[in-house]
């Protein structure tokens, strides 16, 4: 067991909690308790046009509902701008930002649809940095990873050759900064999160290398879907969980995580569950598959029959 285990749960209160950030919640912290590890909860709240303030205690309160305790105080990414600011202004000191005037529709009717990521048209300009995009030098490259749960990971240049947009144009801090930021203060050494974030995992670990920081450990698990390709998301207007149905909805979880309901049906309240979970759940018997498909059934998550064997 690890004691310097540090990991954390970092949801968007762009809505409340639903079924697959559940899931998500439920592993990281599963993971953290097997390792006898600090769990931690950081509320992404960088992304101004796209958040509710309301959400943010809404996210707590169901995790609390739930059982899942963390063991520091919330983070919240829209109270460190100031760190996120001394973070570019060290990258830029060591010449590794250039701001970029390239819109969208620029970038799509300039790059070649085979190239896919962006051209650096802007890298040598030298363009002042106020009312632009700030990009990274990506100069890494990286295309390979080796993720605890899916094993040697390669992406597609698109992530590995991208010059990444850390601060938009319009002031706000981009999520790959402020991920990487936060997780370097918190100390975090390992993370838990979706397959869907599996292919930015390459871009994410060289950022740490280039703050000159300890890589993490990824683990990534497969995502809730109600459709091939479509994972339960606020985006799909994916529903909240109901808090008074805590215990179905751990039950519901951890069978989508390859526990089987047999082993878990006489337990009755959520406590007694999670410290179940904590001794005797498997993180080797999750699917090795990106995606799981999943139906609600009277306000709780079940397996679709596409997956049942």
């Amino acid at each position: 067991m690890q004691s310097n285990y540090v990991g954390r749960f970092a949801p968007s209160p762009s809505g409340p909690l639903h079924f697959g950030s559940l899931i998500c919640a439920l592993a990281s912290y599963l993971h953290a308790k097997q390792h006898q590890g600090k769990w931690l909860v950081r509320i992404e709240d960088i992304d101004t046009p796209r958040i509710d303030t309301k959400y943010s205690q809404m996210i707590l309160d169901s995790l609390r509902a739930h059982g899942m305790q963390w063991d520091d105080e919330v983070l919240y990414q829209s109270q460190r701008h100031a760190i996120y600011e001394d973070v570019l202004a060290d990258l830029h000191y060591k010449k590794q930002l250039y701001a970029c005037e390239c819109s969208r529709r620029q970038i799509r009717e300039r790059t070649p649809p085979a190239a896919q990521y962006y051209d650096q048209h802007c890298r040598e300009k030298g363009l002042g940095f106020e009312n632009k995009a700030i990009r990274w030098k990506n100069n890494a490259h990286r295309q390979m990873f080796d993720d605890l749960h899916y094993g040697r990971v390669t992406v597609e240049d698109k992530f590995a050759f991208e010059d990444p947009v850390l601060k938009r144009a319009d002031g706000i801090y981009a999520y790959h900064l402020a991920v990487i930021a936060d997780d370097i203060a918190q100390g975090v050494n390992f993370i838990v999160r979706g397959s869907d974030l599996l292919d930015l995992s390459p871009l994410h670990l060289s950022l740490f290398e280039a703050f000159r920081y300890p890589v993490p450990q990824f683990f990534h698990i497969p995502v809730a879907a109600s459709e091939a390709g479509q994972k339960l998301s606020k985006q799909h207007h994916a529903p909240a969980i109901k808090n008074e149905l805590a215990l179905s909805n751990l039950k519901s979880a951890l069978h989508f995580l390859a526990c089987e309901h047999r082993d878990i049906d006489q337990i009755d309240d959520a406590e007694t569950l999670l410290s179940w979970a904590i001794s005797h759940f498997s993180f080797d018997n999750i699917s090795a598959k990106r995606e799981i498909l999943v139906s609600r059934i009277n306000d709780v998550y079940c397996l679709s029959r596409e997956n049942k064997k």
